[in-house]
């Protein structure tokens, strides 16, 4: 009678043991999908905070390059107007120049007339 209670016994003790571990298994599982949303949220918070920052980040390249753009604009516009007079100025300057002396400019015209034409003639040979 001794052996059957002692195996009535270490079969409760198994049970209880077995009970046991699937109590703490349980728990350690809750603890563990704790931890991972935790880390989960972390995480999300994370990639909120990095995305902040590249959005600010993106937004200063963005109005620098805005500032670069309005730079060049302003430059290349001072350089057309530039351009522009100069042009207008040296029209002025032939134009003054073939009102003064209009048989030379009318002789020189002619001379360069007759070299390109040979000039241009000389290469369809």
């Amino acid at each position: 009678m001794a052996t059957t209670k002692a195996r009535e016994d270490i079969k409760n003790d198994l049970k209880t043991l077995k009970e046991d571990l699937k109590t703490g298994a349980r728990e350690e599982t809750e603890r563990l999908k704790e931890k991972a949303a935790e880390a989960q949220q972390r995480l999300k918070a994370k990639s909120a905070e990095a995305e902040a920052q590249v959005r600010e980040k993106a937004e200063v390249l963005r109005e620098q390059a805005r500032g670069y753009y309005d730079q060049a604009r302003l430059r290349g516009r001072e350089y057309y107007d530039d351009a522009s007079e100069r042009f207008d100025e040296a029209q002025r300057y032939i134009t003054e120049r073939v009102q003064e002396r209009p048989v030379q400019s009318t002789a020189i015209a002619l001379g360069v007339g007759v070299v390109l034409g040979l000039l241009l003639a000389g290469r369809r040979r």
